[in-house]
């Protein structure tokens, strides 16, 4: 699907422009136009950013592979830019899904492609239509809003990554099983997940912040060093969470090693309890050969009632030395 938006000098707002009429507006140099491919096949895409934009081809290669790191290039006439967004679903498997998002700025157009939906285009774009204020200040501007958008995705999704922490941890400490374990780790990969997105994404507003780009006036650059600081507490954030899911698998493996050690010593207890049972049943269980003399008392009344208290008395005679001894 390609989207497009155009505002004019008179405050005017277009949509849904075909090929020609939006080219014609390039080439006219005046007003400000917003193209958006979403899910589109590559080879119309590369018509149109080939042939009417007139990118380089090594732009348009590395917008088309959808394969990479959040960057700045600066192409003199138009910047190409690589943002990394993010959604969050905690009915998948794997919740935190990143996105990429690829931007062609010039002085008066924004291009952005994008393979997955994208919801800081979605409100941004619906922002632009009820607010002129959003789109009538220039590309740099409408770069700025958008970007910040993107940004602002990722704190409901580092909120949401805490609350399962606390979850977790309540599971842990009430009734840990094999899914509690599944849940840490998955917590993990999601962390990790916004660490990378993150972190690299600082450098290239702390560029956009304070380098000399010709398409980035120098009123709008305050604007980005205030998403570079947005960034900076985020990605302090998220060093504390992963932080906190480390400790929560150290607690879950504790956890698991003290039950460990109670179901040893509960079954060290019962096996020693009933050891002497065992010897002593054995033992008067034996068949004897006969002996050079009677021994009739061995079977007689009082060696059975002498054999059952011993048999009865002696665990727990055990038991409560086990007791005194502070091992149980």
């Amino acid at each position: 699907m390609i989207r497009t938006l155009f505002f004019s000098q008179d405050g005017t707002i277009q949509t849904g422009l075909s090929m020609e009429e939006y080219q014609a507006y390039l080439q006219s140099g005046e007003g400000l136009l917003w193209v958006d491919f979403e899910a589109t096949s590559p080879e119309d895409d590369l018509v149109i950013l080939d042939q009417v934009f007139n990118f380089h081809p090594l732009a348009i290669e590395d917008a088309l592979r959808q394969t990479n790191a959040p960057k700045i290039d600066d192409w003199e006439s138009y910047l190409y830019i690589v943002l990394q967004t993010i959604s969050y679903d905690q009915k998948q498997d794997d919740p935190v899904e990143i996105h990429e998002l690829d931007l062609f700025v010039g002085k008066n157009y924004l291009v952005t492609h994008h393979d997955d939906p994208i919801q800081a285009i979605v409100h941004t774009w619906d922002l632009c239509q009820r607010d002129q204020r959003y789109i009538k200040f220039g590309s740099d501007y409408l770069l700025y809003k958008l970007c910040d958008e993107a940004v602002r995705q990722f704190m409901p999704v580092v909120t949401e990554i805490d609350d399962e922490i606390d979850r977790a941890e309540d599971e842990i400490f009430d009734q840990p099983t094999t899914e509690t374990l599944e849940s840490i780790f998955q917590l993990k990969r999601s962390v990790l997940k916004l660490r990378r997105a993150i972190g690299p994404q600082r450098e290239l507003f702390n560029r956009l912040a304070r380098d000399e780009y010709a398409l980035i006036d120098r009123r709008v650059r305050i604007y980005f060093r205030d998403i570079y600081d947005q960034l900076v507490l985020m990605h302090e954030i998220v060093e504390s969470v992963r932080d906190l899911v480390g400790g929560v698998l150290d607690s879950y493996l504790s956890v698991i090693n003290n039950r460990m050690n109670d179901i040893v010593k509960t079954l060290t207890v019962i096996t020693t309890l009933f050891m002497p049972i065992s010897f002593l049943a054995s033992f008067f269980g034996m068949n004897f050969f006969q002996p050079a003399y009677p021994l009739d008392i061995w079977t007689g009344r009082n060696a059975f009632i002498v054999t059952i208290l011993l048999i009865f008395l002696t665990p727990i005679g055990m038991f409560a030395w086990m007791r005194r001894r502070g091992w149980m």
